[in-house]
């Protein structure tokens, strides 16, 4: 019996050709400097922040750059595999603005010539690979009862397998051609591996886009193709997909770095050129101890993409944040460009970072607070009304039953030269302007006040009416304060301040924690004036 027999008993169905396979992707028509990038979740529950950073790397090479970026999702691992998680993905690039350019909808239709975008339905491709190697005598059968249900059984259970020098061969790597039939038709399960053609001493050198060229021992393992269940895991799987679809460049952690010997030997007994990978660094956390962690989805709310949404971050922020952490260009680029959109910097992948970046809360605040501060009022009132329709409906409601209110609101120290930087996201502007939707039940009044500022607040109260300008709200401050003894010049205060109640700072703070219950606010008049005449009057009502 020869190997070819061996390779139709494996797979008596598998009619498809490589050549066939081949034909049906040809290398696809790219312009000079174009790219071919891609990403390739598993749909194995929430989108967190690592895979997030892998898709925005791919996604704005291919923007700069110009070719396609493509979704993949990679749905081979059964046991990982989170119904419905697909849907995550596709729900998060969405509301994040990012459409690839080929990918599979929700209701499995392929959008491009490469598909199908979607693994699990690839699997006579994978199949018709193997069975081509099978008959090549580079992959045989494995019928050890440890590889069922096992990617690779060679990293779990090493004491199945035959250890010569530094060699890690499988035993049934030479099982007669026969025997493996006989075993195969009396229905024993098997995975398909790669026999390594590496014996253990062998370098091999490959080239990094982030790390430069990295020289590493070469892989001695005969590792698992197909598991048991006919299924690839990614090892198998990507070197074909990324071969058939074109990908130019492969994003993905450096985690699988130490694996890339492995992948090289996979793509040369493929007869494939490997690849071009770019190892991007994982993201870390300063824990409490002062020490470097990775980012955690135990600890860190961040870590989920979710929580951006649910947050009401601008996806302006959380775009220019993650080009900080990625390069470290862009900070100085943003400080020559401050009005610039981000999405104009020149996105360059020798720039992205070797080191870990660190994840700094603080810092994402700070630059979300800079894209509010650049916002209009509307376009703060629309997203604000967006974010509340999913996730505080009361509140949707409330700001769609008075839009102008709203809008004022939202204006409140805006579209000046210096405009406030007290919001970074919608979630927290109900809570910071918490005096607009009710009086407040509390004061920050400081004890031996309490007269004057019943006295002042009555008497502003008296003849109040609604200004038309800053200029005749303030004249009118002072004209109140000055009748109660007030100094309304600040400099002779400062030189007799025992002479008067106060100066007119101190008027308009009684006046605040009136309207609001807080000393500081933003802007008084505007205040005011969102809350209207006859609910200003209510409040001075005391």
């Amino acid at each position: 019996m020869t190997l070819k027999d061996l390779s139709n008993a494996i797979y008596p169905n598998v009619n498809l050709t490589v050549d066939e396979i081949l034909k049906k992707y040809p290398p696809r028509n790219l312009k000079n400097g174009q790219v071919v990038t891609r990403y390739a979740p598993s749909p194995t529950g929430m989108m967190h922040i690592g895979n997030f950073f892998q898709m925005f790397i791919s996604y704005s090479l291919r923007k700069t750059n110009g070719g396609v970026f493509f979704l993949r999702v990679e749905d081979t691992d059964e046991q990982r595999t989170v119904k419905e998680a697909a849907q995550v993905i596709y729900q998060v690039l969405d509301k994040f603005g990012i459409k690839p350019d080929e990918y599979q909808t929700l209701d499995g239709k392929d959008i491009g010539n490469y598909g199908p975008y979607v693994q699990t339905q690839r699997l006579q491709i994978y199949q018709a690979f193997a069975k081509k190697l099978v008959a090549e005598g580079k992959a045989f059968p494995c019928f050890c009862k440890k590889t069922e249900g096992k990617a690779d059984v060679l990293e779990q259970r090493k004491t199945k397998f035959v250890e010569n020098d530094e060699r890690e061969y499988d035993p049934c790597r030479d099982m007669p051609i026969d025997e493996a039939i006989k075993r195969i038709k009396a229905g024993e399960k098997y995975a398909i591996r790669l026999k390594t053609k590496n014996i253990g001493t062998e370098r091999v050198k490959f080239y990094d886009l982030i790390k430069g060229e990295i020289e590493a021992k070469a892989n001695a393992k005969d590792f698992v193709l197909i598991k048991n269940d006919g299924v690839p895991p990614y090892a198998f799987a990507h070197a074909i997909d990324d071969t058939l679809m074109g990908t130019t460049i492969v994003v993905r952690g450096e985690e699988y770095i130490g694996s890339t010997p492995m992948h090289i030997e996979l793509f040369e007994a493929l007869g494939f050129k490997p690849t071009i990978y770019c190892h991007n660094p994982l993201i870390w956390k300063i824990g409490e101890n002062g020490n470097r962690r990775k980012i955690s989805k135990r600890y860190d709310p961040e870590f989920n993409m979710q929580f951006y949404f649910q947050q009401g971050y601008p996806n302006d922020a959380v775009f220019e944040y993650l080009l900080n952490l990625i390069s470290s260009k862009f900070e100085k680029w943003r400080f020559s460009n401050p009005n610039a959109h981000w999405s104009q910097f020149k996105f360059d992948i020798n720039d992205i970072t070797a080191v870990s970046p660190v994840f700094d809360m603080v810092k994402l605040n700070d630059i979300s607070k800079n894209v509010f501060a650049k916002m209009s009022a509307t376009e703060v009132y629309d997203g604000w009304h967006n974010w509340a329709k999913e996730y505080d409906l009361a509140l949707a409601k409330e700001l769609e039953s008075n839009k102008e209110k709203y809008v004022m609101l939202c204006n409140i120290d805006r579209e000046k030269p210096k405009p406030r930087k007290d919001i970074y996201c919608y979630g927290m502007i109900k809570d910071y302007f918490d005096y607009i939707f009710a009086r407040p039940t509390t004061t920050e009044l400081e004890n031996g006040d309490e007269e004057k500022y019943a006295e002042f607040v009555k008497a502003y109260a008296k003849d109040f009416k609604l200004a038309s300008s800053k200029e005749e709200w303030f004249e009118g401050v002072k004209k109140v304060a000055m009748e109660l003894g007030y100094a309304v010049d600040n400099k002779s205060y400062k030189e007799n301040p025992t002479l008067y109640k106060g100066n007119t700072a101190k008027a308009c703070e009684f006046l605040r924690l009136a309207l609001t219950g807080r000393k500081n606010s933003p802007d008084l008049y505007e205040i005011m004036q969102v809350l209207g005449e006859s609910e200003v009057k209510h409040r001075l009502d005391i």
